[in-house]
């Protein structure tokens, strides 16, 4: 059963400065919930699932996300900024609970590119 779900993206300085609330269905990955609500989040392998450009932090909700798998899980071992409550937004997909959601301040790709 298809519920909507009310995502709510905190301040980022790049991608949504003020912040934003969408609203979206579950079962939409978060990723594709933040690109059709205009915030921009970087997705280097076009949603595949082979980098960690789209890791976000689920500040809220992060139980009612459906458990990564061990690909993710080693992709997200070399996110920049990795958390206990980190996800690749490709990957996760919303659930039947509302979410708060951190992208990080930087990518894996933004902080080689300024070596």
């Amino acid at each position: 059963m298809t519920k909507t779900v009310t995502i709510e993206f905190l301040p980022h300085e790049t991608y949504c400065p003020n912040g934003k609330r969408i609203q979206v269905d579950s079962g939409t990955s978060i990723l594709d919930a933040a690109l059709a609500h205009g915030i921009p989040i970087e997705h280097a392998c076009e949603k595949s699932c082979a980098c960690t450009t789209c890791h976000v932090v689920i500040r809220k909700g992060f139980d009612s996300l459906k458990s990564s798998n061990d690909f993710e899980d080693d992709l997200l071992d070399k996110a920049w900024g990795l958390e206990a409550e980190s996800r690749l937004s490709c990957q996760a997909l919303v659930a039947q609970d509302d979410l708060i959601i951190d992208i990080p301040k930087y990518t894996i790709n933004q902080v080689s590119e300024k070596r």
